[in-house]
């Protein structure tokens, strides 16, 4: 593939293409102003790739669109190539290109339609744009489907088809806000590679939003924001490498990871726990830090391991979450609510799914799939975008009739009985499906009525779902301007309301931080200890690690289907590298390309 053609001299070195000195944004209209940045100071360097790295509300879009010229800030100067946003807003935009978290792409006109579209936007010559297309379609792989409607894409193909339109000219400058937010493992590789290799050869500038702290460290520099603060600007490592002698790995022969989890997680000098591989990662807190774990138990194995940047990330923030508030929600030494009525794991089968298939005209989504899911286990549906995973959900919650097959859900077949089993059921959709327009309590008031909830129950649903997920402070609050966090928590609460046997998850932890991921998935740990049984789809490979099983699915069919253990020694065992269960999930699914199946 040809080396791709640079707009203009891309100068490199330490001369900052954007700084930042003293911006602040204040945003007023809701219930009470919002301090999206304070005071901001920062400089993105020429020529690398930068990541902008924050929790829910920390002020990354804010500040991407105000570097863009698309809002104003309150006070401060940003400047970008030597230029004064404020004052040249135009001519610092014809040098940038900037991708929002939800890209703008014309669903009803085709990949070649869109890349015309901004192509003529861009003011790119006729004559420059068959290379310059040649070379956009080979990077993103997106040369079989120029005639495709946008529409029709999957996630990950909608994504590089996004970054493909904003490089259609090569900017001096390139503006990603979560560009990888809701695309699987293959999709996110892929993307890394074209942004990785456009940086490397074009010289262009990258400043990236990013809630996948993993790829914090695929960047050259990191800003670490939080609630409109800047918290820190370095290298990844720089953020890690201080915690050296605080990280762990802790396992227990015979005894359940989350089980070993809920256990680490309020004992005194961890700081967080997640789990992780063949066991419970853990992080200490800092007066702990002399390279030995604090006292666990004698029955528990202890083995130091490198620390991350999410250890990093976590430590910073629930330190000053702890300075400024004291111990909060999801801390170490919360309990888990009450969330339903005990209910015992045992064997039974409360989902079975035999040989389902279903048609869309003569696309076919799902074929012939196969398994089961029995009571208090949590069971992982995971695959590319386009795999079928959702499509499969829709037709276990009685939405979509099967094609063919049978699926039987709460001793319910849902081909003659799909009503009375969604009373058993609970719904967490992948976006956020609530009234927008509505309060939080106005939502969990109609879905009360909704479910058939009156009198004393329905006063104790409410205010359980209220104290339960720290949502009584924001009863008031429209829920359409919630950070996506607690749209989160609503989102769970609703679908909980109804104190439902079976609880379906897709893609439940999309775009919100590592914070939020981890209090969610205690609260899912609770509940399957309850005997709630669960099926989830998501893209976080280290969230696959808190089922019990798993079945990953490519083109409508299953690939594999065992433990997370067993997924990531079958791919070991066939080559995959190593054992992790990203690497499990790119073997599998690459490996299925490879063999003519993609």
């Amino acid at each position: 593939m040809d080396r791709i053609e640079t707009a203009a001299a891309r100068p490199q070195g330490d001369a900052p293409a954007v700084e930042l000195r003293g911006v602040s944004r204040r945003f007023t209209g809701g219930a009470r102003p919002v301090v999206a940045l304070a005071g901001i100071d920062a400089q993105v360097r020429a020529g690398r790739i930068t990541g902008l790295i924050g929790p829910d509300a920390a002020g990354k879009t804010t500040l991407l669109r105000i570097i863009a010229g698309l809002l104003q800030a309150d006070a401060g100067c940003i400047t970008v190539f030597g230029r004064d946003v404020g004052r040249e807003a135009l001519a610092v935009q014809a040098e940038l290109s900037y991708m929002p978290q939800r890209f703008g792409l014309y669903e009803d006109l085709s990949v070649q339609e869109n890349l015309d579209l901004y192509a003529d936007l861009r003011d790119l010559q006729p004559q420059e744009r068959p290379a310059r297309y040649a070379e956009l379609l080979a990077m993103t792989g997106l040369r079989p489907f120029t005639g495709r409607l946008a529409g029709r894409l999957s996630g990950g193909m909608k994504q590089k088809l996004g970054v493909a339109c904003a490089l259609v000219r090569a900017p001096r400058l390139l503006l990603l806000d979560e560009p990888t937010v809701g695309v699987d493992p293959v999709s996110r590789q892929e993307l890394w590679e074209i942004i990785q290799r456009f940086a490397a050869e074009a010289g262009t500038t990258v400043l990236i939003s990013t809630s996948y702290l993993d790829e914090a460290e695929r960047c050259d520099e990191v800003i670490l924001l939080r609630d409109g603060h800047c918290l820190g600007q370095g290298r990844a490592a720089a953020f890690s490498d201080r915690l050296r002698g605080r990280t762990f790995l802790v396992t227990a022969t015979g005894r359940r990871r989350r089980e070993l989890q809920q256990a680490l997680r309020g004992h005194p000098g961890v700081l967080d726990a997640v789990v992780q591989g063949r066991g419970v990662r853990i992080l200490t807190d800092a007066g702990a830090g002399t390279g030995e774990p604090p006292p666990l138990g004698e029955e528990l194995q202890v083995e130091p391991v490198p620390p991350r940047f999410e250890d990093a990330f976590i430590d910073i923030v629930t330190g000053l979450q702890a300075q400024a508030t004291g111990p909060g929600f999801g801390a170490a030494g919360a309990a888990p609510p009450a969330a339903v009525a005990d209910r015992t794991a045992t064997d039974e089968v409360v989902i079975e799914v035999n040989q389902a298939r279903r048609m869309f005209g003569q696309f076919c989504a799902v074929r012939d799939i196969s398994f089961s899911v029995t009571r208090g286990e949590i069971f992982g549906l995971l695959g590319a975008n386009g795999a079928g995973k959702t499509t499969t959900f829709r037709m276990l919650c009685g939405l979509l009739p099967a094609s063919s097959g049978s699926l039987r859900v709460a001793g319910r077949d849902l081909r003659t009985a799909a009503a009375s089993a969604r009373e058993r059921l609970g719904y967490m959709a992948q976006k956020f499906s609530l009234y927008r327009d509505l309060s939080v309590i106005q939502n969990l008031s109609f879905l009360a009525s909704a479910y058939g909830l009156q009198g004393r129950r329905r006063r104790e649903r409410l205010a359980w779902a209220l104290d339960s997920f720290q949502l009584r402070p924001y009863r008031r609050q429209t829920a359409g301007l919630l950070p996506l966090g607690f749209q989160q928590r609503l989102s769970l609460a609703a679908a909980l309301l109804h104190e439902p046997d079976i609880l379906f998850l897709d893609e439940p932890t999309s775009g919100v931080d590592p914070l939020a991921r981890r209090e969610f998935w205690w609260r899912i740990s609770a509940l399957a200890r309850q005997g709630v049984t669960v099926l989830v789809t998501t893209h976080y490979m280290e969230e696959a690690e808190y089922c019990d099983r798993l079945a990953i699915m490519a083109d409508g069919r299953i690939l594999a289907i065992g433990s997370p253990a067993e997924i990531k020694q079958s791919a070991a065992d066939a080559g995959g590298g190593e054992a992790t269960m990203e690497a499990a999930f790119i073997a599998l699914v690459q490996g299925r390309a490879a063999a003519g199946h993609g």
